[in-house]
């Protein structure tokens, strides 16, 4: 989180939250904020969800799926995750990006659970 300059993820009873300013170094050629950053972003915040959900276990992402549905521009960007489901070997979790109120992303991910 640092190599972004973020903050680690708050999680609580399988939720989290991941604010952070978006500037220059998450721009891309044409000014966005970059959809790796995004993505990155969702994939923190939904382990993080997942860790405050579970015990002595940790979540490997195992499949990601990015719905980007605007550009980000420099400016706070927040990005917030909610487990779904809870399955032996497998936890669904479902995330967002928003700016200034406005949906950027939505993200669905698998992540097997590996014992510590």
């Amino acid at each position: 989180m640092s190599t972004i300059g973020a903050q680690a993820p708050e999680g609580d009873g399988g939720r989290a939250t991941l604010t952070v300013d978006a500037d220059e170094r998450h721009l891309n050629a044409a000014g966005t904020v970059h959809g790796g950053m995004l993505a990155t972003l969702v994939d923190a915040t939904m382990g993080a969800a997942i860790r405050s959900a579970v015990d002595g276990e940790t979540p490997a992402t195992s499949q990601l799926t990015i719905t980007y549905l605007r550009p980000g521009k420099p400016g706070e960007l927040r990005a917030t995750a909610e487990v779904r489901k809870r399955g032996e070997s497998l936890t669904v979790c479902e995330a967002d990006v928003e700016q200034d109120g406005s949906s950027l992303v939505h993200a669905l991910a698998t992540f097997a659970l590996l014992e510590d």
